[in-house]
């Protein structure tokens, strides 16, 4: 039975889902997390559908043996791809990050809402067709950045290479008129500023680690814990990184309490 004292697990494919955990964390600072990071096997935005799918479950699988009361799929590709999968194969809730996402764009008003993702996330039209499904008058165009997760990763949030790149990719939209931009990957909430910088003040960044927060609180309240600290964090690993070990400092503000590396497979 599922108490409100037991852990949400949270996973990506690697760092990009611990913008998500900050997020959580910031808003409900008394739970207890278990966060896993499958750096073995990054990056899923490349990956076929049937292999994201298989790749998510083995990890949902892993984090459910932990007792979690909640999943959150801090990944855009897995929740474009294995959400149904993943809620049929696990005995909890699952949160996934397009629909938060959606939910925050379409509250901005509107009217030309731009996606930008990973190949994977794009192809998959997972934002496309939700948009689509929530509010048929409402313009979508979609855009894979392949190149912004490499940034990221390299911390250059705020990095005028990061602003060329960004200028190239969001052109298009820029032209088209875009007036909301959903950051479709849980990397680019670390390029804010750069982005911010690009798109211009008129233009609206819909960042998914928050909007992810705010869809706990609205639908899955009752598991919440009402304490207000004191929430302990485990992090695991299916590969050691120093590019993780900074990237997280940097996110978290200091150095995580509990990490572990971890083999998935013999969950």
């Amino acid at each position: 039975m599922i108490q409100r004292s037991d852990p949400i697990g949270v996973f990506d494919s690697g760092v990009g889902g611990m913008t998500v955990l900050s997020a959580l964390r910031n808003r409900f600072p008394g739970e207890n997390y278990v966060y896993l990071g499958d750096t073995a096997r990054l990056p899923y935005g490349t990956k076929s559908a049937s292999t994201v799918e298989r790749y998510a479950v083995n990890a949902a699988g892993h984090l459910t043996s932990h007792g979690i009361k909640l999943l959150v799929v801090a990944c855009n590709t897995a929740s474009s791809y294995a959400l149904d999968a993943l809620a049929a194969a696990v005995p909890v809730p699952v949160v996934g990050v397009v629909e938060p996402g959606v939910r925050a764009a379409l509250a901005t008003g509107a009217r030309r809402i731009g996606v930008i993702g990973t190949e994977g996330t794009i192809r998959s039209n997972a934002y496309q067709d939700t948009l689509a499904g929530r509010a048929p008058l409402v313009e979508v165009e979609a855009t894979a950045c392949p190149l912004l997760v490499p940034l990221a990763e390299e911390g250059w949030g705020d990095h005028p290479v990061t602003d060329q790149v960004a200028r190239h990719y969001l052109a298009p939209l820029l032209d088209w008129g875009v007036q909301t931009v959903i950051l479709g990957c849980t990397h680019y909430p670390l390029l804010k500023p750069s982005l911010q910088r690009v798109v211009g003040p008129s233009v609206e960044l819909v960042d998914s680690a928050k909007a992810v927060a705010q869809t706990v609180a609205e639908d899955h309240h009752a598991l919440i814990s009402t304490g207000d600290t004191g929430g302990a964090l485990r992090i695991e690993l299916t590969d050691a990184s120093d590019r993780f070990l900074r990237i997280t400092r940097a996110i978290l503000g200091r150095d995580p309490e509990r990490l572990e590396l971890v083999d998935i497979d013999q969950a």
